[in-house]
């Protein structure tokens, strides 16, 4: 036993009993003793070490439980996360947790200047029982967000003491109301796109509108210096590139498909329809070159109804530079912008002359992508419950989308176009004559109707007949001027176009389009590269004869 009991370490607390009866010389004999001779030497010893038993004469024993406990509960604060401090009347600091020590000497200041502003607040009010704490809000920098949540600390008898406040590192909440935000701003610009607001615009001029408006709000959502949008051509399976900013001068010239493997992260996004966070570029074997030095990139899908047409791409000079909340507002961004994409392309079917029924179809297809953009919102909003000012602002999403649902239903219901202008009478222009001319559309009228309005005017007009065709005659003739239906078998309207420029950039090329629906997205990939004009069928041969003329004077392109 004696053997054993040596083992037993014991913290034993001078007094003058245990001393005067011989009590220390017989605990040191059989055990390992730590004599202290005060109550704050016996805590800090607690605090270094464990003992088996604290001996402590009756009068000290009540005094050192009581330090035992507060000791405790000093230790449990300081394993919290968050900063947990008790100030005075005056803003004095009694006491402090870990995380509050190692604020920064200024921010505790502010901390403690708070605390006392409620102080004085509280002790107002008076003693009720029931009173609630109060939230502050502190941003010592640009970068940083801390809530102060103060509550009072009272005695037995009700009087406020001191004010206990708890200290919250809220900036990446902050961040996500700040993105919810920039989201909610970029929806409203990027869906108000109605018949009143481009009626008097040509459809390159609406495009450049729709560019400028997805880049500007992308970078209030998105940190990047690389962004980019891809359209997938269904045909080919390839991705075209649509638009960008940022992107290296030989980074258009890769061909990308949408395929799993060997076409980059586009291609995988596009195959498989899920976003792809890539934290480090020069560790990831799917990454293809996009931006120069680029270190990290988010890639999502661009989807109307269930279907994915394309992929919106974002790239940063920094490793790391997007998380899991840029992703989720990436896609609730990229459906944003699908739907304008989509609004952008057919909202001008007032221009033809079967409207009732084409606009009718442009309601039901336009129905999916906000369902869309609603459905995501609310989903969006179950992993935020508790978080009221992100739900609101999600909900705020939700109201706008149903608020484009109604309008597109409003437009649908307009007024059809007039008819075709009469011809103009024969006369000299010395802009047209000479000039030779290739007009392609799989429609004989159009094709007919272009060179009896042209040739009139000493211009030498081929036609044909498809896009195949059109690229054949572009091979092996010199044109001045294309004139090309968008949407042909053969070809699109945009590789007629690309033809005629790898041919002769001095070539003018004016697309034409019915009711403004462009499936390939020829205008707005044509409109940065030269295209000289847009026109809409049924045109009018005045139309014709002024975009003929606008091109070849030199002012197109």
């Amino acid at each position: 036993m004696p053997h054993q009991t040596a083992l037993r370490k014991l913290l034993v607390l001078h007094g003058p009993v245990l001393e005067g009866e011989g009590v220390l010389d017989f605990l040191r004999a059989h055990f390992d003793v730590d004599v202290v001779a005060g109550l704050d030497d016996a805590l800090e010893a607690m605090r270094r070490s464990k003992f088996a038993a604290v001996l402590a004469e009756t009068a000290d024993f009540l005094p050192l439980e009581r330090g035992v406990v507060t000791q405790q509960a000093a230790a449990v604060l300081d394993t919290i996360g968050d900063g947990v401090c008790i100030v005075g009347p005056e803003g004095e600091l009694v006491f402090a947790n870990r995380r509050a020590r190692e604020l920064s000497a200024d921010l505790l200041g502010s901390v403690r200047r708070i605390c006392a502003q409620a102080y004085s607040q509280f002790a107002a009010e008076g003693g009720a029982s029931d009173q609630q704490g109060r939230r502050f809000s502190l941003m010592p920098d640009e970068q940083t967000y801390y809530e102060v949540i103060c509550s009072p600390v009272r005695d037995r008898q009700g009087p406020i003491r001191q004010v206990a406040a708890v200290v919250v590192n809220a900036t990446s909440q902050r961040r996500q109301q700040l993105k919810l935000n920039a989201i909610d701003r970029a929806g409203r610009e990027l869906v108000r796109i109605d018949y009143e607001s481009i009626s008097n615009r040509d459809a390159a001029q609406r495009l450049t509108v729709l560019q400028e408006r997805i880049i500007r709000y992308s970078r209030d959502v998105l940190s990047y210096q690389h962004f980019e949008i891809m359209l997938l051509d269904k045909r080919t399976n390839r991705l075209e590139l649509l638009m960008s900013e940022g992107l290296d001068g030989d980074a258009d010239r890769y061909e990308v498909f949408a395929r799993t493997e060997g076409n980059g992260i586009c291609g995988y996004v596009a195959a498989t329809g899920r976003s792809y966070v890539c934290p480090d570029v020069t560790k990831d074997a799917r990454y293809a070159p996009g931006l120069h030095n680029a270190r990290s990139s988010l890639t999502v899908p661009l989807r109307l109804h269930d279907t994915v047409i394309g992929v919106l791409n974002v790239e940063s000079d920094r490793p790391g530079a997007f998380g899991e909340e840029d992703r989720q507002f990436a896609e609730i961004f990229a459906t944003y912008v699908a739907l304008a994409l989509n609004i952008l392309n057919l909202l001008v079917s007032e221009r033809h002359s079967t409207h009732t029924q084409i606009s009718g179809s442009i309601s039901a297809e336009l129905a999916g992508p906000v369902n869309d953009v609603i459905t995501e919102a609310s989903e969006l909003m179950e992993d935020y419950i508790g978080h009221d000012d992100l739900r609101n602002r999600l909900q705020g999403i939700i109201d706008l989308a149903a608020r484009a649902r109604k309008t597109i239903q409003q437009l649908s219901r307009g007024s059809p176009v007039t008819g075709q202008a009469p011809r103009e009478p024969l006369a000299v222009d010395a802009r047209l004559a000479g000039k030779r001319v290739l007009a392609a559309d799989d429609e004989e009228l159009i094709r007919q109707t272009i060179r009896d309005v042209l040739t009139p005017y000493g211009m030498v007009v081929d036609v044909a007949a498809d896009g195949a065709e059109a690229r054949q005659l572009i091979a092996q003739n010199h044109y001045d001027l294309v004139i090309s239906d968008i949407k042909m078998p053969g070809a699109s309207g945009y590789e007629v176009f690309a033809e005629a420029k790898a041919k002769s950039p001095d070539t003018q090329v004016i697309l034409i389009t019915g009711f403004g629906y462009d499936p390939n997205h020829s205008i707005i990939r044509a409109n940065p590269k030269g295209l000289a004009a847009v026109i809409f069928k049924p045109f009018k041969v005045r139309q014709l004869l002024e975009q003929c003329r606008w091109a070849l004077s030199g002012s197109g392109g």
